[in-house]
């Protein structure tokens, strides 16, 4: 860290030089601009520097660099980690750049570091394009797409960082760089998985898909039922065609015109099938989930961009999540599965969820570094709760999916969806044998290690 006098005079030059804000600690709004979604992350940086554009960052990393501070990069703050903070560091926050320009002929988006995927689904829809995001409108496209990126469409378009076609990146030395497949291309590989580990992605330029329409089958039952949904869920998805995806959900019954007053406020069942198309097919389709004895049903078309925001969840409950990628889902683990949804809190905004793969997803490029591709299932156990009190408990619950599932375990795991679970479980993010060319690409753009609030990669 500089001398007080030379930080002082740097960080008066800052305020003055930037087109954005500048706050540090004693500033009106600061504590609500190191506010992040998950209400655990109580950190305190040195300086936020809130960036309207490139020439921002580039001011904001040259400080950072002056003073000797790490550098945390904020887009969306949707992770669960809450590495967009860091205690004593340099946070560059990129919510002022949100902007999204749509190509609709080269059927491509370039998206800024801030934006999240609900401004993106918002820019393509009129123009009856989308692309791979997330499961919530409020995600950042930067860090879901550099970190891999799941989501509705994967089964069809592929993971969303196999949508990437370029990014636009500020480096350690404060440079603007692009990273595209003729340009900087070992940097390229490595943002498809790697996260935030080389820079700040100041935009990202995304591959398009024609999505004129979109439709759901969702069904909400009683827990007992789980074990039947989950399998007759299984075996739908065995045939479904690529356009087709989904979920099987339990979590707390929300209010609402779909949920029957009794279910309001406790523990349901819900089974979600997408298709990337009309509704043509999709109710036959699931005709073996039509058939059980359900509480609610939703069918039909609905905008792509509005069913993102069906599972939105505001800021400020405290938040534990984690991942298990199943190499099958045998009659044995589907009763597992359903037995742990018991000790999910409720009622609260959280999920167990078993998401299916296959489709583009395991088609994709496999020389990048996101291992996951090749599981056929997901489970992802997020707790979210608002009393500290509870933090042993749901923090226990979580981990106790995780071991319940283990024997059914391929060992990787997408990194979007998990906290700090130590170096280990970063290298089954990334792949042990990627691993050492990811760490030969940090050495080469942050050797400093500058950009280490993330799954961390250290230069070898």
């Amino acid at each position: 860290m500089a001398p007080l006098s030379k930080a002082g005079a740097a960080l008066a030059a800052l305020r003055e030089d930037l087109a954005g804000e500048v706050y540090a600690p004693g500033d009106a709004g600061y504590d609500q601009a190191r506010t992040v979604f998950n209400a655990m992350i109580d950190r305190r940086p040195a300086v936020i520097a809130r960036c309207a554009d490139a020439t921002d960052v580039v001011r904001a990393v040259r400080f950072g660099r002056e003073l000797d501070l790490h550098i945390a990069v904020r887009g969306g703050g949707h992770g669960v980690a809450g590495t967009a903070l860091g205690d004593g560091a340099l946070v560059i926050d990129l919510r002022r750049m949100d902007r999204v320009s749509v190509d609709p002929v080269a059927e491509a988006a370039r998206v800024e570091g801030g934006a999240t995927t609900g401004r993106l689904d918002r820019a393509t829809a009129p123009h009856g394009l989308a692309t791979t995001g997330g499961r919530v409108s409020t995600t950042g496209v930067g860090g879901l797409v550099l970190g891999g990126g799941t989501g509705w469409l994967d089964r069809a378009f592929g993971l969303a960082a196999d949508n990437l076609l370029g990014v636009e990146l500020v480096t350690a030395d404060a440079e603007r760089v692009h990273a595209g497949a003729d340009e900087n291309p070992e940097l390229f590989w490595a943002l498809h998985g790697g996260g935030g580990n080389f820079g700040v992605a100041t935009a990202l330029t995304l591959r398009l898909h024609e999505l004129p329409r979109f439709s759901v089958v969702l069904l909400l039952f009683p827990p007992p039922s789980g074990p039947e949904v989950v399998r007759a869920f299984r075996e739908i998805m065995c045939t479904a065609p690529d356009e087709v995806g989904g979920a099987v959900l339990f979590g707390t019954g929300p209010p609402g015109d779909l949920t029957p007053p009794d279910l309001v406020g406790r523990l349901l069942c819900a089974a979600l099938l997408t298709r990337a198309g009309d509704g043509d097919g999709l109710r036959a389709l699931a005709g073996p989930l039509l058939a059980l004895p359900h509480e609610a049903e939703l069918a039909g078309d609905l905008p792509y961009a509005d069913v993102q925001c069906m599972f939105d969840v505001p800021p400020g409950q405290r938040n534990h999540w984690s991942a298990e990628y199943l190499n099958g889902l045998p009659d044995d683990s589907v009763d597992v599965f359903c037995a742990r949804a018991a000790g999910l809190p409720v009622p609260s905004a959280g999920q167990h969820a078993l998401f299916p793969q296959g489709g583009a997803v395991a088609a994709g490029p496999h020389e990048y570094p996101v291992p996951f591709r090749d599981a056929p299932w997901a489970v992802h156990p997020m707790a979210m709760w608002a009393d500290p009190a509870d933090d042993e408990r749901a923090i226990a619950w979580v981990r106790d999916v995780r071991a319940a599932l283990r024997p059914w375990s391929t060992g990787a795991v997408h990194l979007n969806f998990i906290g700090d679970e130590g170096p280990g479980r970063v290298r089954a993010g990334l792949g042990e044998g990627n691993l050492l060319r990811l760490e030969k690409v940090k050495r080469t753009w942050d050797p400093d290690n500058v950009f280490r609030y993330n799954h961390n990669i250290r230069p070898v």
